[in-house]
C-alpha cells in the first residue's frame, strides 16, 4: 500500500526516477501477495528474495543475506525502505554499511513502546536514515528527541491514503463479500462493525484474548460484527478453545481478505474494532469511527484529530467505547494535513532534487 503510489510518481516525474523494485517475501503468501499486486497495480518485482517466516533474528538476518548480492548486481543511488517491518531494518541496515543513502518513508512514528518488535525497527531505520519523510508534524518531535537533525526530515503526508484514495473507486462493497462468502446480505442492512485482531500481544495470550472476545460478544448483541480472521488469531481461538464463541448470530465470519476488500468494509461500516496500524489511519481518512484495542499507538494523530479511541484491553472500556459510537455516531474528526493522495508525488520532487544534489557532492 506505501510501495505502490511511489512507483508510479516515480515513473510520472520528469524526469522519471528509475527504480528496482526489491520484494523480500516476508509477507509471503502467494495468493494473498498476487491478490495485492493486482489490487494496487503494482508491477511484478524486479527481485523477490522469498525471505518467508521465521524469528525476528533470522528473517532480518536472512533478508540480509538476500539483499546484499542484489545491491552488488544491481547498485544504487539510494535505498528506500517504507515502514517498520523486519525488512525495512534489514534492508536499511546493508545499504548504510555500503555508504548508500537510506530513504525512510513513514519515519518519526513512536508508540513509546519497547516491547513491540516494530517499535526497535522504527528507532533503528531512523537513526541510520538519510532522508526521513514523515506522516505527521509530531514525528518531527520525536526524531528531535532523538538526536537526528532536523534537516534531515522531511514532512510529506501520509502514503497510504494515496493508495487508499486511488483505490476506493475499486472497492467490494460488504454486501458482496457475505454473498461471496455464503452469509446473508440481510444480516448487515441494519449496520454493522468491523473488526481485526492480530497483533501478538492481544492474541497469543488466552489471559488477554478471552476477555476481548467476550467484550466484542457483548457489542455483536447490539451491532452484527464481521471479522476477517487473521490466520494467526484463528489457530490461537483454536488452540486456546475459543473458536466457539465467535460461532454466534452476531458474528458473521470471513476469510483473510484482500485490500480491495478490506477497503469495502472499511468505508460501509458503523464502527472498526481493531489493533492494526494501518486501519488506525484508514478509518481517519474514511470518517469512520475506530476503537483501538491497544494500550498505546504510534499514530497518535488519528486520536488527537481523527476518528480513533484508543481503549486497551479491558472489555468494559471495549463495551462502553461501543455503546458511545452507537449512542453518538462516535467521533467525527477531520482529515490531516498532506492525507490528500499527493503524498507520493511530494516525496518523487523532493528526492529527486535531493539525489542530484548528493550526486553533486560525492
Amino acid at each position: 500500500m506505501k510501495v505502490a503510489p511511489i512507483i508510479r510518481a516515480f515513473a510520472a516525474h520528469n524526469p522519471p526516477i528509475r527504480t528496482l523494485l526489491v520484494h523480500t517475501g516476508q509477507h509471503y503468501d502467494p495468493a494473498m501477495k498476487d491478490r495485492l499486486f493486482a489490487d494496487l497495480a503494482l508491477p511484478e518485482p524486479d527481485v523477490n528474495l522469498a525471505v518467508g517466516s521465521g524469528s525476528h533474528a533470522v528473517q532480518t538476518a536472512e533478508v540480509m543475506k538476500r539483499f546484499e548480492p542484489v545491491i552488488d548486481e544491481h547498485g544504487a543511488r539510494a535505498v528506500l525502505v517504507v515502514g517498520d517491518v523486519n525488512s525495512t531494518l534489514a534492508c536499511a541496515l546493508v545499504a548504510s554499511k555500503r555508504h548508500i543513502p537510506v530513504v525512510h518513508v513513514e519515519s518519526g512514528l513512536r508508540s513509546n513502546d519497547r516491547r513491540m518488535p516494530e517499535e526497535i525497527n522504527r528507532i533503528l531505520t531512523d537513526q541510520i536514515s538519510d532522508v526521513l519523510y514523515t506522516t505527521e508534524r509530531s514525528a518531527h518531535d520525536n526524531l528531535a528527541r532523538e538526536g537526528i537533525a532536523p534537516e534531515r526530515a522531511v514532512f510529506v503526508g501520509n502514503v497510504m491514503i494515496d493508495s487508499l484514495r486511488a483505490s476506493l473507486p475499486k472497492a467490494v462493497p460488504a454486501a458482496s463479500l457475505l454473498a461471496a462468502a455464503g452469509l446473508d446480505p440481510q444480516r448487515i442492512e441494519g449496520g454493522y462493525g468491523v473488526v481485526t485482531l492480530h497483533r501478538p500481544s492481544n492474541v497469543d495470550h488466552a489471559e488477554v484474548l478471552g476477555p476481548i472476545i467476550e467484550a466484542l460478544h457483548v457489542v455483536s448483541a447490539r451491532l452484527p460484527l464481521v471479522i476477517a480472521l487473521h490466520p494467526r488469531t484463528r489457530a490461537n481461538l483454536e488452540r486456546f478453545g475459543m473458536l466457539g464463541r465467535i460461532d454466534t448470530p452476531g458474528f458473521l465470519l470471513l476469510p483473510p481478505q484482500g485490500y480491495l476488500e478490506m477497503l469495502g468494509l472499511l468505508s460501509g461500516a458503523r464502527m472498526v474494532l481493531t489493533d492494526s496500524g494501518g486501519i488506525q489511519e484508514e478509518t481517519t481518512a474514511l470518517g469512520v469511527p475506530c476503537i483501538t484495542i491497544r494500550e498505546n499507538t504510534e499514530r497518535p494523530i488519528t486520536v488527537e484529530q481523527g476518528t480513533n479511541t484508543l481503549v486497551g484491553v479491558d472489555p468494559a472500556a471495549i463495551i462502553a467505547a461501543a455503546d458511545s459510537v452507537l449512542a453518538t455516531g462516535g467521533k467525527a474528526g477531520r482529515v490531516p494535513e498532506y492525507w490528500d493522495g499527493r503524498c507520493a508525488e511530494r516525496i518523487a520532487v523532493h528526492l529527486h532534487d535531493w539525489l542530484l544534489a548528493h550526486d553533486s557532492k560525492a
